[in-house]
């Protein structure tokens, strides 16, 4: 039976001309509004898209903020005058893709199309299609001749005081490279044999080539979840046991929280999003784990617990690699407000604690003030207080990773051989009596 392909080649066409137009839906609003992806992705047009189209949607915008610097930088010869936000933002998506080996064919026409029939832009489809007309030519042999790109100024000006320009130099690359995908299971030993990865020294899983994620071995049947290695590791530090009364503060999306309620111990979840409690408590249904979920402000909480999780807000920082629209939207973020957040978070959570129990603060920030200049703070402020100096011992971590104060801190230049991991800081302090 003779096939014909012309259907499949244009569905296809079809296919990555949608990708293309949701990527630069993306950009447009990441550039041009600060907003956050995740607020891109809670927005009904996203929702309305199918799995596939999303994900290929998502990765194109997003390697083309990570290459935004080197894009601009080919592009400002070519450009006599600056184009408007959309018209940049086009030639951005086009210049990434081709030097990530797109179809030339495909990624001109499609984005030459996209100026050309909306009419605030029309005026600008001769430069679209010559601008990437000699990207495709040029792309190739000037991309990887082209420095790292660097964060944004003024928040790698915060980054410089706290780590210098080598440490920096080496976060940007690791920026750069983008992050992997990990893997926290619901038991120990489990068999990995059919999973595409390897076994990371904390106790993760990190996947290669992972794909769709919903459809590996294991996920219908709720035997992990996504977490990055750097997340998982204020549950490993905090030791949980069966039958202890655990507290969650500020839980959402739910990783610490099943890692908790895997270890057997009773959890409580709190969270003030209904939408992201939402989304724990999918994913508590998924991997068959229980915890008692509220949705509420966490200073607003009472009672007394045998140990506290507390993954405060912050600035997340520590996250760029796998969210590079967070360099574009700093400029929103409140960090002393933060700071001052935090504070009183950890004196609320302080006093849920029992005599003797535990306290476990992180945030997924690389600024001291964050991390261990508030644990500092904490120690000079609290009474009866003392810092776990060997919760990291059972992390598998390396020692060097352990700071002044008694915590714990990772970066993304960690770790380069194994592809880096989020920046965290992680503490357990003990509450004596």
């Amino acid at each position: 039976m003779a096939i014909d392909s012309t259907g499949g080649k244009r569905e296809r066409a079809e296919a990555g001309s949608h990708e293309r137009a949701m990527a630069l839906f993306i950009l447009n609003h990441v550039l041009g509004q600060g907003r956050r992806l995740s607020e891109i992705t809670a927005m009904t047009r996203w929702k309305s898209l199918s799995p596939i189209t999303q994900a290929r949607a998502k990765s194109l915008a997003v390697a083309t903020l990570r290459d935004l610097e080197r894009a601009d930088r080919l592009l400002l010869p070519r450009l006599t005058r600056s184009p408007p936000l959309m018209v940049r933002n086009v030639l951005r998506l086009g210049t990434s893709e081709l030097a990530r080996n797109g179809s030339a064919y495909g990624v001109v026409n499609d984005l030459v199309n996209f100026v050309a029939t909306d009419q605030r832009y029309y005026r600008f489809k001769g430069l679209v299609n010559a601008v990437l007309r000699h990207m495709c030519a040029d792309v190739p042999n000037a991309w990887h001749q082209l420095p790292i790109p660097r964060m944004p100024k003024g928040l790698r000006r915060k980054m410089l005081v706290a780590w210098g320009g080598d440490v920096v130099a080496g976060i940007e690359k690791a920026h750069y490279v983008g992050a992997s995908v990990d893997l926290s299971f619901k038991r120990e030993n489990v068999c990995t044999d059919d999973l595409p990865g390897r076994a990371l020294p904390t106790g993760s899983f990190r996947l290669e080539n992972a794909g769709q994620i919903s459809a590996l071995p294991g996920y219908d049947r709720g035997d992990w979840w996504v977490q990055d290695a750097a997340s998982a590791l204020p549950v490993r530090c905090l030791n949980p046991q069966r039958g202890e009364r655990i507290i969650d503060l500020c839980a959402a999306p739910g990783g610490k929280t099943m890692q908790l309620a895997a270890s057997g111990a009773e959890v409580v979840a709190i969270d003030k999003s209904a939408a992201r409690m939402e989304q724990l408590r999918n994913n508590l249904r998924r991997t068959a784990l229980k915890a008692e979920c509220h949705v509420c402000d966490v200073r607003l909480v009472t009672g007394t617990y045998d140990a506290v999780v507390l993954d405060a807000p912050c600035s997340a920082t520590g996250t760029i690699r796998r969210h590079p629209d967070l360099v574009y939207c700093h400029r929103r973020v409140d960090y002393s407000g933060l700071v001052a957040l935090q504070r009183a978070l950890i004196d609320h959570a302080w006093s849920l604690l029992r005599s003797g129990g535990r306290l476990v603060y992180s945030t997924c920030s690389l600024l001291p003030q964050e991390g261990e200049f508030q644990i500092q703070a904490a120690l000079d402020r609290l009474g009866c207080v003392a810092v776990d100096r060997n919760a990291h011992n059972r992390t598998g971590i390396e020692p060097s990773w352990q700071t002044g104060e008694g915590g714990l801190r990772t970066r993304p230049d960690y770790w380069p051989s194994l592809g880096g991991m989020d920046g965290f800081y992680v503490a357990v302090l003990q509450k004596i009596g």
